[in-house]
Order: C-alpha cells, then structure tokens, then sequence
C-alpha cells in the first residue's frame, strides 16, 4: 500500500494512502543498514510503501526515489545527516531583523543548502509591526539585497495578519516547507494561514530574545487551496554537509556566476590571482555579507568541523 509519509515524531510515522487513510507506522528493522547515513531515514514528504498488521499498524518497507530534500548535519557532530523533508516544490525561511535576530551567515548557510539540493527559497520577513527605523531601513537592504541575487522576498506580521493573502497566493498547489530559527513565528503563521492547525505558539525568552523551541516534530497541514504546508522544528545552525570546498561557490548564485572570470578554474576566491569575484567584492558587485559567508562556510571544511558523510 502506498502513501505520503504527513508526520515524524521520531518514533513513529504518521503515512497518509492513497486511499486517503491516515496509519501509523514504525520502520522496519533492517531499514537504517540499506546504506542510509541519516538519523531518520524516512522524512516528511516521503511516498512510501506500507505493510499492514493484524492490530491496525504498519511498518514502512519501502521509500520511493525523491525529487530532491533539505537537510542538515545531525546535532552531534557525526558523520550523519538529518533530513528535514522530502519532496519540495519550495521552502519558505522566516526571518526577523529582531526578536529574534536572524543573521545573514544563517540565511546564507540555508540558501546554499537549499541551492545543493535544487529547492526554491523564498524568504518572509516576518513581524515587521515590531521594528524600529534602523531596523526597517536594514529590512529594507536585506529585502534589496536578496531579491537583486534572484530570491523572492515577503514583508509579514503574522500577529496582525499583514502580507498574509501574498503568502496564501504562493503556497497555491504546491509543497512548502516552513523553517526559521526557534521565535521567528513560523507557528503563528501558520495559524494565521490555517485557522484550524492550531500549531503552538511560545514566547520569546526576554533575556536573550531567543525563541523557546515550540514545535519538536515534522508535520504536514494539508492546504485548502491544494498543496501542503510543512513545519519543522527550529533550527539553530546549518553545517556544510557533504559539500566539497570547490563547491560551495556553485551555491551561491552571484559568486558561481562571477567566478566564470577567475583566472584559474579552481579558483576558492580567497587569495588566488586574477579572481574576479574578490574584485566582484571590492567593486561592491558582490555583497560583502555574502562573501563573508562564503569564507565562512569554507572555514567549516578547513576545520573538519562537520566530518563529511561516509
């Protein structure tokens, strides 16, 4: 029996058939030693195949070929992986200037990441009733910056359901994944778009005005205007996982661009001669938080600091 893989509580799989029937599953023993080096070798967002039991479970015997999946290192610095979902016509990042602040080496880290595995970012700058005018003015040159490199932008506040509608519209049909830090407000937004999810909401924790983390598995929300929404749980880093150092570059769209002009082919934009993306930088061509963190994710690989996959 076949069906879409709609929650992952880690345990245990929520699998919704074809027939239109929700059943719970667990994962057949021999199912991590088919040489999946994941932490969850079924995601959200997986169609899998199910066996059914006598008492009204299932075991997953089978994952059908994925489109493509997000992922990141697992939160111990292994050799393994952790997907964050399957089969994704796009991810929606949610991003606040403040309250929690989302750093630009974050954003990167994620578009890059993105970009390795084919997915469309679209980003959503998220609780602008909040922001001060230094605030709104460095919104404002983020939203320039990231749309000028070919990433669509989005200005919400999901507490007072401002942008909301635009949202609706680009969800249309399609799966979407929802990520963020912990704080940004991906569960109000989620509230804001369906009513009915009832996703929880924390507060921010005032002393470092970090999100407290709300939502601690995958789930899938079926949309009223088709397609589905996916919410994970926040995410505080993203490693280089499994990227060479040659390409990492191929990842951000500008500099992979620029780098057709560097005298060398192999050229890793640091102190190489005749390196048209430094002087992309220098001439403000390239943005310089970009590059930074470009460099820094260079670093993670110099440093083994997140050991590739076997």
């Amino acid at each position: 029996m076949r069906g879409l893989v709609i929650k992952n509580t880690g345990s245990w799989y929520l699998v919704k058939t074809d027939e239109g029937n929700c059943v719970e599953c667990k994962i057949k023993g021999n199912f991590r030693l088919k040489g999946i080096r994941s932490t969850n070798p079924v995601a959200v967002g997986d169609y899998v195949n199910i066996i059914l039991n006598q008492e009204g479970t299932a075991f997953i015997s089978e994952i059908e070929d994925r489109k493509n999946y997000i992922i990141r290192r697992a939160s111990n610095l292994s050799k393994q992986s952790h997907i964050i979902a399957a089969n994704l016509d796009q991810c929606m990042l949610i991003v606040t200037v403040n309250y929690p602040e989302t750093s630009t080496t974050f954003i990167d880290r994620f578009l890059a990441s993105a970009e390795a595995y084919r997915v469309p970012v679209k980003l959503i700058f998220n609780k602008i009733d909040t922001y001060n005018e230094d605030e709104k003015s460095y919104l404002e040159a983020l939203i320039h910056l990231y749309t000028s490199i070919g990433y669509p932008c989005f200005k919400v506040s999901a507490k007072q359901q401002i942008g909301i509608e635009a949202i609706n519209n680009e969800l249309e049909g399609k799966i979407t994944l929802l990520s963020g830090h912990s704080g940004v407000g991906k569960s109000t937004l989620i509230n804001a778009i369906l009513p009915d999810a009832t996703a929880k909401t924390g507060e921010i924790s005032s002393v470092h005005k970090k999100g407290m983390h709300t939502t601690t598995f995958s789930e899938m929300f079926e949309l009223p205007q088709n397609g589905y929404l996916i919410d994970t749980p926040g995410i505080k880093g993203f490693g280089t996982f499994d990227m060479e150092e040659e390409e990492i570059g191929h990842y951000f769209p500008e500099i992979f661009r620029t780098s057709a002009d560097c005298k060398y082919g192999n050229c890793t934009h640091r102190n190489e001669p005749g390196c048209a993306v430094r002087q992309a930088v220098e001439n403000h061509y390239i943005s310089e938080s970009r590059y930074n963190s470009y460099l820094n994710m260079l670093e993670d690989k110099e440093e083994g600091k997140y050991r590739s996959a076997y």
